[in-house]
């Protein structure tokens, strides 16, 4: 049985975003609204050391996809909205879910963020769509950016017949292509192109090949190699769930 893994490198990796916006692409997740952030693949933008022996890197972060999922633990529903499946995705499913946030309480990924502009948020591992808001409500905007001039968010919507305009349409047994509101979602390691030999999104977006999919178990797959080739860490390892995403080297590191 295929048990799925990310690798990251971090040499390879400049802070482009393209992943980011890949996912946002392939799985029509919302834009930012009121301090909620509706980011699959989102970053950590770290300096450390003293000027002028500074070092910076910036790390990708998704869900971990943990062996050891302390959100499948918490999720109280029968059967579990938040699960794991065979091949190691950690799963959820949108019919199931009750929008108890109790998965992205106990996710020890979910970490603080704070703006340049001093305003507070938090790293999407895990979103929620707030209840009682259009999960993009920016097209329900129904004012024109230029009045006479262009059309407004709510009428170019119309005219695509979908929301997001830009939609991109799949389906899979799990979850929608664009979902509810009142519910939590994240990275599903794009398991609906998973299942059609397809790579997930942000891994084939990459324009420097930094993220491959794989795996881990197979001595002949690209994640199995790299992970004997080059010593990888996990983020938070103390905290014992097994994450499944694993980031390897550093600027200038072998």
């Amino acid at each position: 049985m295929t048990q799925y893994a990310m690798v990251i490198d971090l040499r390879k990796c400049v802070g482009c975003g393209a992943c980011g916006l890949a996912c946002k692409t392939e799985n029509n997740t919302a834009l930012r609204e009121n301090g909620q952030t509706h980011n699959w693949a989102d970053f950590i933008h770290e300096t450390s050391g003293t000027f002028p022996n500074t070092t910076y890197r910036t790390l990708p972060v998704l869900c971990n996809h943990c062996s050891d999922a302390p959100c499948v633990e918490a999720c109280p529903v029968e059967p579990k909205a938040m699960f794991k499946t065979p091949e190691g995705i950690t799963m959820h499913n949108d019919e199931r879910c009750i929008g108890c946030r109790a998965c992205q309480q106990a996710c020890p990924y979910s970490m603080e963020e704070v703006r340049t502009d001093g305003s507070k948020g938090e790293y999407s591992v895990i979103s929620y769509n707030e209840e009682g808001e259009a999960t993009h409500p920016f097209y329900s905007d129904k004012t024109a950016l230029i009045k006479g001039c262009t059309t407004s968010a709510a009428e170019q919507a119309q005219l695509a017949g979908a929301t997001p305009p830009h939609e991109t349409r799949y389906s899979y047994p799990e979850y929608e292509s664009v979902r509810r509101d009142n519910i939590v979602e994240k990275c599903i390691l794009c398991a609906h192109r998973l299942e059609v030999n397809k790579q997930p999104f942000c891994v084939v977006s990459c324009p420097a090949g930094a993220r491959v999919v794989g795996d881990v178990d197979n001595p002949e797959s690209e994640v199995y190699k790299l992970l004997r080739k080059h010593k990888a860490f996990v983020l938070k390892e103390d905290e014992g769930t097994s994450p499944n995403v694993y980031y390897i080297r550093e600027y200038g590191a072998r």
